[in-house]
């Protein structure tokens, strides 16, 4: 079921939140510790943190949680011994239950301004199934030690994996983990839509009913269809699917989905594994793994791996969609046993920019135009101390003209314009 959000003026979109293909100022990971599962469960999941923190650091910052002071010393005890520079490494010790950063940490958003917020929705351990009270204060804790404004929404319960957005106003979520009693009990569901469209810029939902009870979770979405950019869905075939127990009608749900314009989705199939998981340890888990729980960043896209011929499967056709980052295999089998993926243990921070745009009464120097298509008015005064960068702070070449520059070389995109200490945000269309 899909569903077209309209207020008619009662209510304003206040924030809106950046796809995960979009571009990252970092990546949130909670490091596993032995408070919950016992005095092996380290040794038996760590390697996954720590590739996956291999992975990441290269092109963006990777924000780790510790949940103790002693935890932390020996998480860069470990990191430092693996040689994995800390150059882009930064560290928190906030308590927490468990490694499910996607669930119970923050979704990071943009006001109207393009500036940074952070929304902390309430979290209760998938309805109360689990201990939940130090992951659900963990979000306004990142807030504080980033300065961000922390918009408090503990008045609903949403987890991150409950729900997939591409970017471009359109959401998807299984009814079962997301307006069930066990999350929002005293909420409508049009009452949970007006939520997505002021505090996520949603303006419409693709509902499936899901199936309560059926993992921890409930189904969340990201299990089974996951957007991998503004056009595409990534999901299983239908015999798959079935194994999956997503039902006929959300099957019928999902084929035919259409984003804000009205055009259907690309569809990218992706197996299961061929066979039962495994752990490293010899447990047969008795059932199979997903690869689209996945996790895009930057420079790298990182795909669960189970030991199965399927893995390479997985990577290539992955391969295929993402062809600008590399593909990064992250073995997810201990981890799968207690429930989750890569997806799962990751959260993705924007990057944002918080400049100036265009002419502004702040600045003493107007840029025009902006956007532009390769020629930008500057008055000729400033042009000695301009400067351009990329978004990643790279420097960029350009043509200085007597009364302004040209871009006209370079891609699409966002670009830093700096003059005289000042900063600008350039679009080149």
């Amino acid at each position: 079921m899909l569903t077209l959000i309209s207020f008619g003026g009662i209510t304003q979109i206040q924030y809106h939140m950046p796809a995960e293909h979009e571009l990252h100022e970092g990546t949130w990971l909670q490091w596993p510790h032995n408070n919950l599962y016992g005095p092996f469960y380290v040794d038996d999941v760590e390697s996954s943190w720590i590739a996956m923190t291999d992975a990441l650091q290269s092109g963006e910052k990777v924000h780790i949680v510790a949940v103790d002071s002693f935890e932390l010393e020996r998480i860069q005890d470990v990191l430092s011994d693996e040689d994995i520079p800390f150059t882009n490494l930064g560290f928190y010790v906030y308590p927490n239950d468990d490694v499910w950063v996607r669930d119970n940490g923050p979704m990071f958003v943009l006001d109207t301004n393009d500036n940074l917020a952070l929304l902390d929705w309430g979290f209760n351990g998938w309805g109360m199934d689990t201990p939940f009270s130090n992951c659900d204060a963990v979000p306004p804790l990142i807030g504080d030690d980033l300065g961000v404004p922390v918009v408090d929404l503990g008045a609903m319960v949403l987890e991150g994996g409950a729900i997939e957005q591409d970017g471009n106003g359109t959401l998807m979520a299984t009814r079962s983990s997301v307006t069930h009693s066990s999350r929002n009990p005293d909420l409508t569901e049009a009452e949970i839509e007006d939520y997505f469209y002021q505090y996520m810029g949603i303006t419409q939902v693709i509902w499936l009913d899901g199936v309560y009870g059926l993992e921890l979770t409930d189904q969340h979405i990201d299990g089974f269809a996951r957007f991998a950019n503004d056009s595409t869905i990534i999901t299983m075939s239908p015999e798959d699917l079935t194994y999956w127990e997503v039902t006929a009608s959300d099957q019928e749900v999902l084929f035919n989905a259409t984003d804000t314009a009205g055009v259907l989705y690309d569809f990218i199939i992706v197996p299961l594994t061929q066979n039962n998981v495994t752990t490293t340890y010899g447990t047969d888990l008795g059932y199979k793994g997903s690869y689209v729980n996945y996790y895009i960043a930057n420079e790298v896209v990182l795909v669960p791996t189970y030991d199965d011929p399927s893995d390479a499967v997985a990577i290539s056709i992955l391969s295929s969609v993402h062809p600008d980052k590399t593909v990064v295999g992250i073995d997810v089998r201990n981890i799968y046993e207690y429930g989750g993926m890569v997806h799962c243990i990751t959260q993705q921070q924007p990057f944002y920019v918080a400049l100036n745009i265009e002419e502004t009464t702040q600045s003493k120097v107007e840029i025009y135009p902006n956007p532009t298509n390769g020629f930008v008015q500057i008055p000729s005064s400033e042009l000695e101390q301009v400067e351009l960068t990329d978004l990643q702070g790279k420097e960029v070449a350009f043509t200085t003209l007597t009364n302004g520059i040209n871009i006209s070389n370079l891609p699409a995109g966002v670009y830093i314009l700096s003059i005289d200490q000042q900063q600008f945000k350039l679009v080149k269309e």
